[in-house]
């Protein structure tokens, strides 16, 4: 198998046929081993029986059906996870991605990259609630992960297979794929996308996920900078803390000897101890995920071999 595209999908009944279309059409110069998976995330229109009569005519397209909505991170993992092809395309089901880029994204992988990601550099999306988010996501993530892209959110990507095999992510860290991927010492690019507006159906988009994208940014920074060494974060930030409680203690204890001054009651006594105690526990919480990560080292790798020679 030469390319594998996964598609995940939700009640997107009148985009199956046509997307499988237009991927055909896009493909058929390039190579005829390539298979379709649709990963139906717990629709609740005829998606999957679309999905089923396009695979009674061509064997290439596969279902994989879930017995309820759990989410597009699950829909991704099973899908790669279900994937053959040497070179793995992700794409949604809204007709948004155009197919017809497909054949570039492969011969940049050619010219030695690891993960290519679609640019929309002309979106065709409302600008507060798609467009604008987007910007200030990307920008983020060029400052905290240092992966220098346009458009890191996009879900139009091509990959090694070795590479989406070495992924694990959940809940809504696939919108962090490059960044795992290139902190995994993967060569990570972009091409500029044609994009289009949503073909049929309605998006599934919300207010909600611009909160748990902030969140899970959190969740992929820490991963990315302090997976291994937990202590840094929790044992500075528990220095830091300590710290402050000791200047509070040698104020309260020159108030105390040197201006003979009563120090029962006053707030700064209190945030002293507290400080102190947080930051022990801080230190604390580091020291316990250095012996967590200890113990996950000799089960799991923390590194990855690109050559012997």
């Amino acid at each position: 198998m030469d390319i594998s595209i996964v598609i995940p999908a939700m009640n997107e009944e009148g985009n199956v046929g046509p997307l499988y279309k237009k991927i055909v059409s896009a493909l058929r110069p390039v190579t005829k081993r390539f298979e379709i998976i649709y990963v139906d995330d717990g629709s609740t229109d005829s998606t999957p029986e679309k999905v089923i009569a396009l695979r009674r005519k061509d064997s290439r397209v596969h279902l994989i059906q879930f017995s309820r909505n759990f989410g597009k991170a699950s829909a991704l993992s099973v899908g790669l996870e279900a994937s053959n092809g040497k070179f793995i395309v992700t794409m949604d089901a809204d007709l948004q991605d155009d197919p017809e880029e497909i054949p570039r994204m492969l011969e940049k992988l050619k010219h030695g990259y690891d993960l290519v990601v679609g640019w929309k550099y002309k979106r065709q999306d409302p600008f507060l609630t798609k467009i604008l988010p987007s910007k200030i996501f990307n920008f983020l993530i060029r400052v905290l992960h240092g992966v220098k892209i346009h458009d890191s959110d996009c879900n139009f990507r091509m990959m090694r297979k070795e590479v989406a095999k070495d992924l694990l992510f959940y809940g809504g860290l696939f919108r962090y794929i490059p960044s795992l991927a290139y902190w995994n010492g993967y060569k990570v690019t972009e091409i500029p996308v044609i994009h289009h507006k949503r073909f049929s159906g309605k998006s599934k988009w919300g207010a909600g996920r611009l909160l748990k994208g902030s969140l899970d940014m959190l969740t992929v920074t820490f991963l990315i900078k302090y997976k291994s060494s937990p202590l840094y974060f929790f044992g500075a930030s528990g220095l830091v803390l300590f710290f402050l409680g000791f200047l509070g203690g040698l104020n309260l204890l020159y108030s105390k000897y040197i201006k003979g001054q009563l120090i029962a009651g006053r707030p700064l006594l209190l945030l002293t101890i507290l400080l102190i105690i947080l930051g022990a526990q801080f230190i604390f919480f580091g020291l316990l995920g250095e012996m967590l990560v200890n113990v996950s080292q000799h089960q799991n790798k923390t590194y990855r071999i690109k050559r012997r020679a």
